[in-house]
C-alpha cells in the first residue's frame, strides 16, 4: 500500500523524485521514436504523482517543476536551454503544478484519514484492555497501575497514574478529572506534562470519556458485589441467631426444666433418701449437659469471629483421646482405644483438640446403639490418622457434609443435641492444619477420620 500513516524521510523523498525525472527523461528519449516529444510530456505526470502521493503537495510541486524543466530542456525546442517558445509548453507546466497541488491535497487528506482511523482503532484496543483489565479485577483499586501504563502507551507518555480520587496537577503533570458517578469522589488521570493542547484535547475527548465508562461500570459493580456480600452475611446472621434462639428454647430450656424439677423434689420430706441420691445424680447430669451446651456455643462463637487462634506445642493423640474420653464420663465397654506404642507427637493445641475430639467420640456414642466405638490412631506415611468408628445407621451421601453444619441434625438421628458438635470439631481441627471427614455406608456405620500433616519433633 503506497499511502502510509506516516510520510517517508524527506531525503528519501527528494532522492526518488530526481531519480524518477532522471528516468522519465531518459524514457522520453525512447518514446520518440513512437511519438511525438510534445506528447510524451504526460509520462512525468508518473513521478509528480508518486512524489506528491507519497511526501505531500510541496514535494510533489518541486517535482512537477523539475520535470518541467528537465522536458524543456532535452525535449523541447530549442534544446539544450530553458527557454519556453511554445505556449503549450507553458501549459504542460501548469498541468504539471496543478497535478502536484491536487495529488498532494488528496494524499494528505487520506493520510491524516489514515491517521484518525489508526488512532481510533488503538483507542479501541486501549478501551478493550481497560476494560478486561479492570472489570476483570476484584479489586479496582489494584487494577489502576495496569491500567495507568496501558494509557501512556496508547498517548506515548513515559508514565502514567490513575486515582481514585482528586489530584491537582503541577508543573510536571497534567491532571484530567474523571466523572465516575454520582455521590463519589471523582477520579484523575494525571499525565506527564507539560502538553501541547492537540494533546490535551485528544485526552480529553477521546481518552476521557471510555476511561470514565470503564471504572464507572467497575465501581458500580464492585459496589454491587459488596452488597451482595452484606446481604449474605446478614441472611446468614439471620439464620444462626434463629437457629441459636431455636437450640435456647429448646436444648437449654429441657435440662433447667429437669433441673428445677428434681431440685423442688430434692426439699419434699416425702422423698427418700435412694430417691433423693437419684434426684442429684439428674441434676448433675442435666448441669453437664448444659455446661457442654454453652461450651460448643461459645467455641462456634470464637470460631466465627475468628478468635480461636491455636497455641500449639507437642502434644500426644492418644493421651488427648484418653482425656477427651474421660471428658464425656465414657463407661467401660464404650469405646475401644487402639494406637501405636511409638505414635508421633503433633504440633497442635491440645485445649482445643480435646474438645475437638470429645465432641467426635460423643457423636459416635450417641449414633452407637449402645454398641462399642472403635477408635484407632496411628501414623500413615507422612500423615496421622485418627478413626472414630460406630455401628449406627451410617449416613446417606448427600448428608455426609452437611452434617459438619452448624445446628444441622438428620431427621433420623437421636433425640437430643443442638447439632453444633461436629461443627465446632472440624472447626478446632482445621485452625489446628487438620481435616476431617466422615465415610459410611448406609446400614454399616460410619467412620469419622481426622488426618494431620507429620512435622519433625520430639
Amino acid at each position: 500500500m503506497l499511502l502510509r500513516a506516516h510520510r517517508p524521510p524527506l531525503a528519501a523523498g527528494v532522492a526518488v523524485a530526481l531519480s524518477a525525472v532522471a528516468a522519465v527523461t531518459l524514457l522520453v528519449f525512447g518514446l520518440r521514436e513512437i511519438a511525438p516529444a510534445v506528447s510524451l510530456a504526460i509520462v512525468y505526470l508518473l513521478a509528480v504523482i508518486v512524489v506528491a502521493t507519497l511526501w505531500g503537495r510541496a514535494l510533489g510541486i518541486a517535482t512537477a517543476i523539475a520535470s518541467a524543466l528537465a522536458f524543456n530542456y532535452f525535449h523541447v525546442e530549442p534544446t539544450g536551454t530553458f527557454t519556453i517558445a511554445n505556449e503549450q509548453n507553458w501549459v504542460a507546466l501548469g498541468v504539471f503544478v496543478v497535478t502536484a497541488v491536487a495529488i498532494g491535497t488528496l494524499a494528505d487528506l487520506a493520510r491524516a484519514r489514515a491517521v484518525d482511523a489508526e488512532n481510533r482503532r488503538r483507542e479501541a484496543d486501549l478501551a478493550a484492555d481497560l476494560a478486561r483489565l479492570v472489570l476483570g479485577a476484584t479489586d479496582v483499586e489494584a487494577a489502576l497501575p495496569d491500567a495507568a501504563n496501558r494509557l501512556a502507551a496508547a498517548v506515548g507518555a513515559p508514565s502514567a497514574t490513575l486515582v481514585l480520587h482528586a489530584a491537582q496537577g503541577d508543573s510536571h503533570h497534567v491532571a484530567f478529572g474523571l466523572d465516575v458517578g454520582e455521590h463519589r469522589r471523582p477520579a484523575t488521570l494525571l499525565l506527564p506534562g507539560p502538553m501541547t493542547d492537540d494533546a490535551r484535547d485528544r485526552v480529553s475527548t477521546r481518552l476521557v470519556p471510555g476511561l470514565e465508562a470503564v471504572l464507572r461500570a467497575a465501581l458500580d459493580r464492585e459496589s454491587l458485589e459488596r452488597e451482595v456480600v452484606e446481604t449474605r452475611a446478614l441472611r446468614r446472621s439471620d439464620e444462626l441467631k434463629t437457629a441459636i434462639l431455636r437450640a435456647v428454647s429448646h436444648d437449654l430450656r429441657s435440662p433447667l426444666t429437669s433441673i428445677l424439677t428434681s431440685a423442688d423434689a430434692l426439699v419434699s420430706p416425702a422423698v427418700h433418701d435412694e430417691e433423693r441420691d437419684e434426684l442429684a445424680a439428674a441434676i448433675g447430669q442435666d448441669a453437664r449437659r448444659l455446661t457442654r451446651l454453652v461450651d460448643q456455643l461459645l467455641d462456634l462463637s470464637r470460631l466465627q469471629a475468628g478468635a480461636a487462634t491455636p497455641r500449639p506445642d507437642w502434644v500426644s493423640v492418644p493421651e488427648l483421646l484418653e482425656v477427651a474420653m474421660q471428658s464425656i464420663n465414657a463407661r467401660e465397654g464404650e469405646f475401644r482405644l487402639s494406637a501405636d506404642d511409638d505414635a508421633p507427637m503433633l504440633r497442635a493445641d491440645a485445649g482445643q483438640l480435646e474438645r475437638a475430639f470429645a465432641n467426635l467420640l460423643e457423636n459416635a456414642r450417641q449414633h452407637n446403639g449402645g454398641h462399642e466405638v472403635s477408635v484407632r490412631a496411628r501414623a500413615v506415611g507422612s500423615r496421622f490418622v485418627v478413626r472414630i468408628v460406630d455401628r449406627g445407621p451410617g449416613i446417606p451421601a448427600g448428608e455426609r457434609e452437611r452434617v459438619f453444619e452448624a445446628f444441622y441434625r438428620r431427621p433420623d438421628g437421636p433425640a437430643g443435641g443442638a447439632g453444633l458438635g461436629l461443627a465446632v470439631a472440624r472447626g478446632f481441627i482445621e485452625a489446628n492444619g487438620g481435616k476431617v471427614t466422615a465415610e459410611s455406608l448406609p446400614g454399616q456405620g460410619t467412620a469419622l477420620v481426622v488426618e494431620f500433616g507429620l512435622e519433625p519433633g520430639p
